[in-house]
Formats: structure tokens, C-alpha cells, sequence
């Protein structure tokens, strides 16, 4: 065989450089066959009977995926000088091309390491509070900016000391490049050392038209998925520059403040008569308000009367004072809402719309759906018992109002 082999050589030299050539494919189909269909099957076999996590981590996330392909880079990058068919500048050109792919083999390899981190860290009880996507990517960016120099130094055969030296000429030019993340770097070192931000957090930009739940801190942008179920991407720095609000306190505190008001006619503000101030004391939720407010009129209306005052002047219990009354004890009788914070019924400054009766409270949860029911079953009852004390709401006039409109002498 070594003779036939010899002879074949001698008659023949390019097909002995074929058979070399097609020997160390084949090396290098072997080995990326062993290493992929083997050894990984075996590794992976090995993941799944361990109880360890950083395994199933690396698994999925495929770094022994991408570990698997230096195998036949390293085959090329060992038998390139057994050739007799390249010369020594061909196959030193070969093994610097298999050095530089297993280079960014490494790096590849290197960031799905990264990627697992980040998996097994979002496990933990700190992964919502301070997350670490942002930092990794930083450094899998580092890692791509020296695998580059390295590459581009092997394939050139020089040092990379000598590009790393030459960068520091190009550092404004480095600068400008690399400005948005740089900005997004200090951005995202603000955002999480203040813990101002966390993954599940309900934020609003209105800059951005975000207003949804943060799925996603990167080192670039921060992603919102919108309550109408699409997705708004901000840049990270803009959060930082513009502002925000995060409503996670609200969402933590269980409460959700309820703030809106219920205009009424001005025009059907009155007094109440005798019979009516009776009336409104049988009310179980009107009878110590009006117990006390009675006790206190009369004893200022006897003080008055006593100096010589006119009748005029003598204070009396109105309607809409009473209703606001009923309606703060109404908030009070629920147990849907906190007694332990805030509860106002006040009246705002009156204008071309009635006079403002407004309801400030929290509600005892925080969950949106409990909230809106709340929140709706407290207006419904208020717009539906303002006419029991003779209060109109008011409403603009439409279409439907002045067709119903007669006029005098044609109608």
C-alpha cells in the first residue's frame, strides 16, 4: 500500500494533494460528527438524570452546542502543516483562518455561558429587583470588541498589542460610535442601583406612549407590553432623561386611590324643609350626622336670634351638604375600602359644568378588575339616590334635549 501510495505520488502529486486535502475534511466531518452527535447526547443525557441547575442552564441556553464546533476547527488548525500539497505560507494562512474561527467559536460559546447566567440569576428572590441582562450584555460586548482585534491580528499575523495601542488614537471616534451605549450603561446602573425600575413593574411614559407592564431591562431599551397587548421598546437612557412613573408602590401598598367626581346642577342646590330633615334622620347613615348638625344649628341660631339677628341669617341644613354627608358615610360603611388612609368628600369650585362633588379614597385592593368594580358600583349608587335628595347631576344638553323643546305659539 505505501508503495502504491509512493508510486502515486510520484506520477501523480495533485491527486496525493486531493487525498490529503479530503483526509483532513473528513478528520474534520468526524470529529464535528463525534463531538455533536456523541459527546453532546452524552452530556446532555448526563443533565437531565443531575439535580444541579447550572447543567440544565447550559443545556438549554446550547453552550455545549457551541462548544462543539471547535472540535473540527481544531482538526483543520492541527493537520493544516501535514499537507504536503500547501506550502508552509498555505498552511499557515489555513491555521490562522481555523484560529480565528475558533476564536469567535469562544466568544459565541462565552455569551450563551452568559445567557445561562442570566437564567439561573432570574431564579433568585433579587432577579426582579436588580437585574443583570444589562451588565452581561456589556460584557458580551467587551468580549466581541476583543475577539474582533484578536481576530483581525491573527488572520494579519501581527500582534494585537499593536491594535490595542492604535485604538487609544480612535478613542473619540470609539466614543461617538459607541455613544448610545455608554449612555445606556449609566442609565442602566441608574435604574437599578435605585432600584427604580423591576421587571414586572406597571410604568407610564408618556413620551414614549408606553403605559404597561415591563417584561424586559436590557442594555439598550427597557420593554413594555401595553395594556392593549402591544409592545412599546424605549431606549434605556430616555427613562432616565424624560422620566417616568412607576406605579409598583401603589401595587405593593394593596390600595389603588379612587379620585373622580359627580357634577350637580347648581340650580337645584336648596334648603331642606322640616319634613325633610325628619326624613333624612331615620336614615341609618344619616341619623348621628344629623343628630349633631341639628344640636349645632339650633345652638348657633339661638345665639344669633338672642343678639338681635335676622331670620335670614340663620343657618340651615341643605341638600347638597346633606348628600355629601350620606356619601362620606356611605365610603365609611363599605368594607371595600381603606379606612386606615385618606377618604374625603368635598365639594370643588363650582363652573360651567355644575359644581364638582368629589370622592377621594383607596380602595382595599390594588388588582385592576376589583378596583373598576368598586369604583363603579360607588357611582352607580350615587347617580341612582341624588334625585332622594333632590339633586340633579348635570349633563349637557344634546340633541335629543332641545328636540323636545316646544316653541311658544307653534307648538
Amino acid at each position: 500500500m505505501n508503495a502504491y501510495f509512493q508510486a502515486l505520488v510520484e506520477r501523480a502529486p495533485w491527486a496525493a494533494e486531493l487525498i490529503g486535502l479530503a483526509g483532513l475534511l473528513l478528520g474534520a466531518f468526524l470529529a464535528d460528527v463525534i463531538a455533536r452527535r456523541v459527546v453532546l447526547s452524552l452530556v446532555r443525557t448526563a443533565a437531565a438524570h443531575s439535580r444541579g441547575r447550572w447543567d440544565d442552564a447550559l443545556v438549554e441556553h446550547r453552550v455545549f452546542d457551541r462548544l462543539a464546533h471547535l472540535a473540527p476547527a481544531a482538526v483543520i488548525y492541527s493537520g493544516a502543516p501535514l499537507l504536503n500539497a500547501l506550502p508552509d505560507s498555505g498552511a499557515a494562512i489555513v491555521q490562522r483562518i481555523a484560529l480565528a474561527a475558533m476564536t469567535i467559536i469562544a466568544v459565541r460559546t462565552f455569551e450563551a455561558f452568559l445567557d445561562a447566567v442570566n437564567a439561573i440569576y432570574m431564579q433568585t428572590p433579587d432577579a426582579r429587583r436588580r437585574p443583570i441582562r444589562g451588565y452581561l450584555q456589556v460584557i458580551a460586548l467587551v468580549a466581541w470588541l476583543f475577539a474582533a482585534i484578536l481576530v483581525v491580528a491573527i488572520l494579519l499575523d501581527r500582534s494585537p498589542l499593536a491594535f490595542l495601542t492604535g485604538l487609544s488614537a480612535l478613542s473619540a471616534v470609539l466614543l461617538i460610535v459607541f455613544k448610545d451605549t455608554l449612555l445606556s450603561l449609566v442609565a442602566s446602573v441608574q435604574l437599578t442601583s435605585n432600584d427604580m425600575i423591576r421587571v414586572g413593574d406597571w410604568i407610564e411614559v408618556p413620551q414614549q406612549n408606553a403605559d404597561g407592564e415591563v417584561t424586559e431591562i436590557l442594555l439598550h431599551t427597557v420593554k413594555v407590553r401595553n395594556w392593549d397587548l402591544t409592545t412599546t421598546t424605549i431606549p434605556t437612557y430616555a427613562l432616565v432623561s424624560s422620566g417616568f412613573r412607576n406605579w409598583r408602590t401603589m401595587s405593593e401598598s394593596g390600595s389603588r386611590r379612587i379620585r373622580r367626581s359627580l357634577m350637580l346642577d347648581m340650580t337645584t342646590v336648596r334648603h331642606l324643609a322640616d319634613e325633610e330633615v325628619e326624613a333624612f334622620s331615620r336614615w341609618e347613615l344619616l341619623q348621628d350626622y344629623m343628630t349633631r348638625k341639628r344640636d349645632e344649628l339650633e345652638a348657633f341660631n339661638r345665639s344669633r336670634a338672642a343678639a338681635g339677628h335676622l331670620v335670614a341669617e340663620q343657618r340651615r341644613l341643605t341638600n347638597i351638604g346633606t348628600f355629601r354627608a350620606y356619601v362620606q358615610a356611605y365610603l365609611a360603611f363599605r368594607d371595600d375600602i381603606r379606612h386606615d388612609l385618606t377618604m374625603l368628600v368635598r365639594l370643588l369650585e363650582p363652573g360651567p359644568d355644575g359644581v364638582p362633588l368629589q370622592i377621594y379614597c383607596f380602595t382595599a385592593t390594588s388588582a385592576w378588575l376589583d378596583y373598576e368594580r368598586i369604583q363603579s358600583d360607588i357611582f352607580d349608587h350615587l347617580l341612582a339616590i341624588a334625585d332622594a335628595f333632590d339633586l340633579r347631576v348635570y349633563q349637557r344638553p344634546s340633541g335629543a334635549d332641545l328636540r323636545s323643546l316646544t316653541i311658544p305659539g307653534k307648538g
